[in-house]
């Protein structure tokens, strides 16, 4: 839903997933708490999409471009960021971290339902997790700010 209220297939969610009581693992809801900062376009809407859940079908269902983020445990050097454009929830990597229902269960009833929207993943990379806390990484706090403006210019463009 844009800020005055009305759906438009138009519109463009930002979802950050993750839990920030993992550390690096709410590093999607770190970033969207940056984006936040920033002047949206009216089309554009953020969401803490938390641990991911089934009540994030209806804002999913009402957008005609979901950008996730969300956290990735593979093996690539800390604050590595892809840009995926998954047509499937196989599509995905492999090693998103557990989330409540997971990414990739809440993305399959999303396409079962016969939703067709642009969706992009920014994966980032994060180390595997030794201990929970509220704090980020060095490495991965440092790139909040740049995966932040990638997303901005891509919701500008």
């Amino acid at each position: 839903m844009n800020s005055n209220g009305n759906n438009h297939k138009s519109d463009t969610l930002i979802l950050g997933i993750g839990n920030i009581l993992m550390g690096d693992e709410g590093v999607g809801v770190r970033v969207v708490e940056e984006i936040q900062k920033a002047r949206l376009p009216v089309n554009v809407t953020c969401l803490d999409g938390g641990t991911g859940s089934f009540l994030l079908l209806d804002p999913m269902q009402s957008a005609g471009k979901v950008i996730l983020i969300d956290a990735t445990v593979d093996g690539a050097p800390a604050g590595t960021l892809r840009r995926l454009q998954p047509r499937f929830s196989s599509d995905y990597p492999r090693t998103l971290t557990a989330h409540d229902i997971g990414l990739k269960d809440l993305l399959d009833t999303f396409y079962l339902l016969g939703n067709q929207p642009e969706v992009v993943l920014y994966a980032v990379s994060i180390p595997p997790l030794h201990e929970m806390g509220l704090d980020l990484t060095p490495q991965v706090a440092s790139r909040i700010p740049e995966i932040a403006r990638q997303i901005l210019a891509e919701v500008n463009e």
